[in-house]
């Protein structure tokens, strides 16, 4: 039985493929908009994506001590999600802060951000890693889809 050689003789190792890689933008500081952000990156990391968030302007307040337990939907609908995301039992914005860093994704602040908003990284939650510039986000994320959110 032939089998296929190069012309050296023998065959190529395989190549692997390339590591998946997903960086999410989160720009928005409303509870409607952190689900989102935060589902997509569990759903990720369970799948074994490399996955990294990038908490910027408004978005800053998923991360923000004093505010991420306390995040709004828009008007009157905040009640109401509040409600169903209770029924379906999905865990709270600290908990999946907290699964996520448990499972190896990177959350980072945004510099000019955090600047601009007068905040000191003491005041955010300790599973964001470090306050980074948006062009040093882009390094590490190097290859990754990115989701702005």
């Amino acid at each position: 039985m032939a089998t296929a050689t190069t012309q050296c003789g023998e065959l190529p190792a395989k190549v692997a493929a390339p590591a998946r890689k997903i960086a999410i933008i989160v720009s928005k500081g409303t509870l409607d908009m952190a689900y989102p952000g935060l589902l997509l990156a569990n759903a990720a990391r369970i799948t074994g994506i490399e996955t990294t968030l990038f908490f910027t302007f408004s978005g800053l307040e998923v991360v923000t001590r004093e505010r991420f337990d306390h995040l709004q939907a828009p008007a009157a609908a905040s009640s109401m999600m509040k409600g169903r995301l209770a029924r379906i039992d999905l865990p709270g914005v600290r908990d999946m802060l907290q699964i996520l860093s448990d499972n190896g994704a990177h959350l980072y602040a945004c510099g000019l951000a955090m600047e601009m908003f007068q905040l000191k990284q003491e005041e955010l939650v300790p599973q964001v890693e470090a306050v980074v510039s948006t062009m040093e986000f882009f390094a590490r994320t190097q290859g990754a889809q990115l989701l702005f959110i």
